[in-house]
């Protein structure tokens, strides 16, 4: 029998229409329901039971169904495949369906990755380089944005907006291009090592786990490898002018002319100020990041966390205070009355000049320290301003002019202590030595004389 239109329309609920397609060929069977008829596609399994395979709901006129003659389509195109030996019709399609869906997701994953890669910008691979440097505890990961930002983000919106995968060295040429025509070679260079090991910790992120903040950016190779930035004969030498004027420190009388000036210093800064030459010079962004838990009051000492370099867990620097230090470090800490009457404890930074509230970090106390450079400059006790880094060079020259030993001026400052020996056998803390190097730089901060001249470091006759 052939299954028409009229058997469908009248087709009642749980009753059933057949269209054989031939013997061993299968059939079109519709049944009826309270919503409509419904084609399926007979045949038998492997077992030789009849089995009936849904092929849709029937639409006389093909808007929210089949047909008849699509539904007879369909069910030819099946009965084709069972006379060319398929057997189990449903578990191959099935099994065809499973595999298509596979497809589907590895082409739709496809093509989110490739999105995906697309949206991992330059501009964003920096953002997590500086994000891993920030979570590594480096303080350096604020040079990062900035100078990602300045050079590459506001001048070149469109190439911080390129594919880091596909940024290639003419690409960027033109960001280091304009720092040279504006003569910032050493931000040209300090630019270019910031993009190549950002794109060396992406590449990283293939075989380290710890590096999934690079996961989305499938870097395989550094792109930027060969990019350079050589300096012309006038500006190599512009820099070996300036790395010799860096090189420099004060003699002993400018340093007792230093340390008379900070004594009068009543005042947070000038606390702050003692505190940083007492302690040895120590890095003032180490020093502003110490709280009220890294000082030992029995012991007369702080700890401070060294992160400079490779160092993926930071360095524990105990630092001796001979009792000048102590009392610049309670200078800065004060419990104070308030306009009711309260007494107001201090916050728990050490280096502050808020009592202790939040950190003098190192611009504040490069401000503070500039007052009295001028005041020197002024009274022509020293003739050009300095900076912090220039009292650490200051007491490493002075304390090497005094006989102090290169290893325990690396001790006491932090430096030079990172090979095998220190981190797996040395487990002594040196802080008789320390101590001991400490009070030899306070007896220099005694007045002796007249002032001097600057002396450059490692020259002949370091006492002016």
């Amino acid at each position: 029998m052939k299954i028409t239109v009229t058997g469908l329309r009248n087709l009642g609920p749980d009753k059933w229409l057949t269209e054989s397609l031939g013997r061993g060929a299968g059939g079109l069977r519709a049944k009826g329901s309270a919503t409509g008829a419904r084609f399926y596609f007979r045949s038998r399994d492997s077992r030789g039971r009849y089995d009936d395979l849904p092929l849709g709901l029937y639409d006389e006129h093909g808007r929210d169904g089949l047909t008849l003659a699509q539904a007879r389509q369909k069910a030819g195109a099946l009965s084709l495949r069972i006379q060319g030996g398929v057997r189990d019709l449903r578990a191959v399609i099935e099994a065809e369906q499973r595999a298509a869906d596979r497809e589907r997701r590895a082409a739709q994953a496809a093509e989110e990755a490739a999105q995906a890669r697309q949206q991992a910008t330059l501009a964003l691979l920096l953002v997590a380089y500086a994000d891993h440097l920030k979570d590594a505890g480096k303080p350096s990961w604020r040079q990062v944005r900035r100078a990602a930002e300045r050079n590459i983000g506001e001048p070149f919106p469109k190439i911080a907006a390129l594919p880091a995968h596909e940024v290639t060295v003419d690409d960027v040429m033109p960001v280091f291009h304009r720092l040279a025509k504006a003569g910032k070679l050493r931000e040209a260079e300090k630019l270019r090592a910031y993009l190549r090991a950002a794109y060396t910790a992406a590449r990283k992120a293939r075989t380290d786990a710890t590096m999934h903040a690079f996961a989305d950016f499938t870097i395989r190779e550094n792109p930027l490898v060969d990019l350079d930035v050589s300096r012309p004969k006038e500006a190599v030498e512009k820099a070996a002018t300036a790395a010799r004027a860096r090189k420099w420190a004060l003699s002993e009388s400018q340093l007792a002319a230093y340390w008379r000036r900070l004594q009068v210093l009543d005042s947070p800064e000038g606390a702050a100020l003692r505190l940083h030459l007492l302690s040895g010079g120590q890095r003032v962004e180490q020093l502003s990041r110490a709280t009220q838990a890294d000082h030992d009051s029995d012991a007369k000492t702080i700890t401070l966390r060294d992160t400079k370099g490779r160092r993926r867990v930071a360095h524990e620097h105990l630092v001796p205070l001979l009792p000048e230090a102590e009392k610049a470090l309670a200078a800065m800490r004060k419990t104070v009355v308030d306009e009711a009457g309260n007494d107001v404890a201090p916050g728990p930074h050490l280096v502050s000049l808020d009592n202790g509230h939040s950190p003098a970090g190192y611009h504040r106390v490069w401000e503070a320290l500039q007052t009295v450079a001028a005041a020197m400059v002024e009274a022509g006790e020293v003739d050009r301003p300095f900076t912090p880094g220039t009292i650490r060079k200051t007491v490493e020259t002075r304390l090497a002019a005094a006989g102090v030993s290169k290893e325990i001026r690396g001790r006491l400052q932090s430096h030079g202590v990172s090979g095998v020996q220190d981190r797996f056998y040395d487990a002594h803390d040196y802080d008789a030595e320390k101590r001991a190097a400490l009070r030899k730089l306070r007896a220099l901060c005694e007045p002796v004389g007249e002032p001097g001249n600057v002396t450059t470091i490692g020259s002949r006759g370091m006492r002016a």
